[in-house]
Protein backbone atom coordinates (compact mmCIF):
# COMPACT_ATOMS: atom_id res chain seq x y z
CA UNK A 1 0.00 0.00 0.00
CA UNK A 2 1.07 3.48 -0.86
CA UNK A 3 2.07 5.92 2.24
CA UNK A 4 -1.22 7.83 2.68
CA UNK A 5 -0.01 11.56 3.30
CA UNK A 6 -1.96 14.57 4.82
CA UNK A 7 -2.96 16.69 1.64
CA UNK A 8 -3.82 19.84 3.85
CA UNK A 9 -1.79 22.13 6.92
CA UNK A 10 -5.14 23.17 9.05
CA UNK A 11 -4.34 24.73 11.93
CA UNK A 12 -1.74 25.56 14.88
CA UNK A 13 -2.70 25.47 18.67
CA UNK A 14 -0.53 27.87 21.04
CA UNK A 15 -0.41 27.81 24.88
CA UNK A 16 -0.18 31.30 25.73
CA UNK A 17 0.06 33.16 29.20
CA UNK A 18 -0.86 36.34 27.10
CA UNK A 19 -4.44 35.21 25.99
CA UNK A 20 -6.89 37.87 24.82
CA UNK A 21 -3.41 39.97 23.40
CA UNK A 22 -2.86 36.94 21.47
CA UNK A 23 -6.28 36.54 20.55
CA UNK A 24 -6.62 40.40 19.46
CA UNK A 25 -3.07 40.09 17.96
CA UNK A 26 -3.93 37.78 15.59
CA UNK A 27 -7.62 39.00 14.90
CA UNK A 28 -6.09 42.25 13.68
CA UNK A 29 -2.98 40.63 11.91
CA UNK A 30 -5.34 37.97 9.42
CA UNK A 31 -8.70 39.64 9.52
CA UNK A 32 -9.72 36.87 11.42
CA UNK A 33 -13.18 35.91 13.08
CA UNK A 34 -13.13 34.40 16.49
CA UNK A 35 -15.61 31.40 16.24
CA UNK A 36 -15.41 30.11 19.87
CA UNK A 37 -14.17 31.48 22.87
CA UNK A 38 -14.49 30.95 26.83
CA UNK A 39 -12.05 31.08 29.38
CA UNK A 40 -9.44 28.53 28.44
CA UNK A 41 -9.78 28.09 24.84
CA UNK A 42 -10.31 30.47 21.57
CA UNK A 43 -10.67 29.19 18.15
CA UNK A 44 -10.39 31.57 15.03
CA UNK A 45 -10.28 30.97 11.32
CA UNK A 46 -9.96 33.81 8.71
CA UNK A 47 -10.91 31.64 5.44
CA UNK A 48 -12.82 28.56 4.43
CA UNK A 49 -11.13 26.19 7.58
CA UNK A 50 -13.62 26.36 10.34
CA UNK A 51 -10.34 27.23 12.53
CA UNK A 52 -6.56 27.87 11.75
CA UNK A 53 -5.12 29.55 15.44
CA UNK A 54 -6.56 27.89 18.49
CA UNK A 55 -5.26 29.37 21.83
CA UNK A 56 -4.92 27.42 25.35
CA UNK A 57 -4.84 30.04 28.02
CA UNK A 58 -2.61 28.71 30.44
CA UNK A 59 -3.29 31.27 33.37
CA UNK A 60 -6.40 29.22 33.12
CA UNK A 61 -5.51 25.51 32.40
CA UNK A 62 -2.25 25.95 34.72
CA UNK A 63 -2.00 28.52 36.97
CA UNK A 64 -0.10 26.94 39.64
CA UNK A 65 2.94 26.60 37.99
CA UNK A 66 6.46 28.26 38.74
CA UNK A 67 7.84 30.78 37.11
CA UNK A 68 10.44 28.22 34.99
CA UNK A 69 7.38 26.19 34.35
CA UNK A 70 5.09 29.35 32.68
CA UNK A 71 8.02 30.12 30.69
CA UNK A 72 8.49 26.40 29.27
CA UNK A 73 4.55 25.86 28.50
CA UNK A 74 4.39 28.91 26.53
CA UNK A 75 4.75 28.59 22.71
CA UNK A 76 3.45 26.04 19.65
CA UNK A 77 1.40 23.21 20.98
CA UNK A 78 0.75 21.65 18.17
CA UNK A 79 0.30 21.58 14.57
CA UNK A 80 -2.47 20.37 12.65
CA UNK A 81 -2.86 18.47 9.21
CA UNK A 82 -6.32 17.13 7.57
CA UNK A 83 -6.78 13.50 5.68
CA UNK A 84 -9.41 13.37 2.62
CA UNK A 85 -11.33 10.15 4.65
CA UNK A 86 -11.80 8.45 7.88
CA UNK A 87 -10.34 5.09 5.81
CA UNK A 88 -7.20 7.39 4.99
CA UNK A 89 -6.78 8.55 8.78
CA UNK A 90 -6.98 4.64 9.56
CA UNK A 91 -4.94 3.61 6.81
CA UNK A 92 -1.96 6.16 7.67
CA UNK A 93 -2.81 4.88 11.62
CA UNK A 94 -1.82 1.31 10.15
CA UNK A 95 1.02 2.04 8.15
CA UNK A 96 2.94 4.28 11.10
CA UNK A 97 1.81 1.61 13.77
CA UNK A 98 3.77 -0.96 11.74
CA UNK A 99 6.45 1.26 11.64
CA UNK A 100 6.21 1.34 15.80
CA UNK A 101 5.14 5.24 15.70
CA UNK A 102 1.45 5.40 17.49
CA UNK A 103 -0.96 7.92 18.77
CA UNK A 104 -0.13 9.10 22.01
CA UNK A 105 -3.98 10.51 21.97
CA UNK A 106 -7.23 9.65 19.87
CA UNK A 107 -10.47 11.73 20.18
CA UNK A 108 -13.46 12.92 18.50
CA UNK A 109 -13.69 16.92 19.11
CA UNK A 110 -16.89 17.05 16.95
CA UNK A 111 -15.49 19.30 14.34
CA UNK A 112 -12.86 16.58 13.65
CA UNK A 113 -11.63 13.06 14.13
CA UNK A 114 -8.27 13.11 15.56
CA UNK A 115 -4.67 11.17 16.38
CA UNK A 116 -2.60 12.86 17.91
CA UNK A 117 1.73 12.01 17.44
CA UNK A 118 4.91 13.54 19.28
CA UNK A 119 7.91 13.21 17.18
CA UNK A 120 11.21 12.34 18.30
CA UNK A 121 12.06 15.75 19.94
CA UNK A 122 8.60 15.92 21.52
CA UNK A 123 7.05 18.50 19.12
CA UNK A 124 2.93 17.57 18.83
CA UNK A 125 1.15 17.34 15.52
CA UNK A 126 -2.28 16.68 15.20
CA UNK A 127 -3.84 14.06 12.02
CA UNK A 128 -7.33 14.59 11.01
CA UNK A 129 -10.43 14.02 9.73
CA UNK A 130 -13.66 16.72 9.20
CA UNK A 131 -16.90 15.62 10.77
CA UNK A 132 -18.22 17.99 8.52
CA UNK A 133 -19.64 18.40 4.55
CA UNK A 134 -19.09 22.09 4.67
CA UNK A 135 -17.35 24.47 6.54
CA UNK A 136 -20.40 26.35 7.29
CA UNK A 137 -21.84 23.42 9.06
CA UNK A 138 -18.81 23.13 10.98
CA UNK A 139 -19.00 26.79 12.02
CA UNK A 140 -22.36 26.19 12.79
CA UNK A 141 -21.46 23.84 15.15
CA UNK A 142 -18.51 25.35 17.01
CA UNK A 143 -21.07 27.90 17.58
CA UNK A 144 -23.20 25.56 19.27
CA UNK A 145 -23.72 25.10 23.09
CA UNK A 146 -23.15 20.90 22.36
CA UNK A 147 -19.53 22.43 21.68
CA UNK A 148 -19.40 25.09 24.44
CA UNK A 149 -20.57 21.90 26.82
CA UNK A 150 -17.69 19.94 25.10
CA UNK A 151 -15.23 21.73 23.04
CA UNK A 152 -12.25 18.88 23.85
CA UNK A 153 -14.51 16.35 22.76
CA UNK A 154 -14.77 12.33 23.51
CA UNK A 155 -11.62 9.71 23.47
CA UNK A 156 -11.58 6.74 20.83
CA UNK A 157 -10.16 3.40 20.41
CA UNK A 158 -8.33 3.57 17.12
CA UNK A 159 -8.27 -0.60 17.00
CA UNK A 160 -11.70 -1.02 17.79
CA UNK A 161 -12.60 1.56 14.52
CA UNK A 162 -9.84 -0.58 12.36
CA UNK A 163 -11.57 -3.55 12.75
CA UNK A 164 -14.75 -2.09 12.36
CA UNK A 165 -12.86 -0.90 9.14
CA UNK A 166 -11.89 -4.67 8.53
CA UNK A 167 -14.65 -6.36 9.03
CA UNK A 168 -16.90 -4.23 6.37
CA UNK A 169 -19.16 -2.33 9.10
CA UNK A 170 -19.41 1.26 7.65
CA UNK A 171 -18.12 4.09 9.69
CA UNK A 172 -19.70 7.22 8.74
CA UNK A 173 -21.65 7.16 12.05
CA UNK A 174 -18.04 7.13 13.89
CA UNK A 175 -18.06 11.14 12.44
CA UNK A 176 -21.39 11.82 14.04
CA UNK A 177 -20.27 12.51 17.79
CA UNK A 178 -22.89 11.91 20.18
CA UNK A 179 -24.04 14.34 22.69
CA UNK A 180 -22.88 14.07 26.13
CA UNK A 181 -20.82 11.66 25.92
CA UNK A 182 -17.64 11.42 28.58
CA UNK A 183 -15.46 14.47 28.31
CA UNK A 184 -12.10 14.22 27.69
CA UNK A 185 -9.33 15.68 29.66
CA UNK A 186 -6.84 18.11 27.73
CA UNK A 187 -4.09 16.08 27.30
CA UNK A 188 -1.70 18.46 25.43
CA UNK A 189 -2.29 21.52 27.36
CA UNK A 190 -2.48 19.82 31.04
CA UNK A 191 0.50 17.34 30.25
CA UNK A 192 -1.28 13.70 30.11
Amino acid sequence: MAHIRPPKFVHVLYRTRRYEQMIEWYKIVFDATVLHQDPALAFLTYDDEHHRFAFANLDVLKPDDTETEKQGLVGVDHVAYTFSSLDDLLDNYAQLKEQGITPYWCVHHGITASMYYKDPDGNQMEFQVECFGSTDEANDFMSSPAFASNPIGVEYDPEELLAQKKSGVPLSQFLVRQEHEPISPIRGVLGG
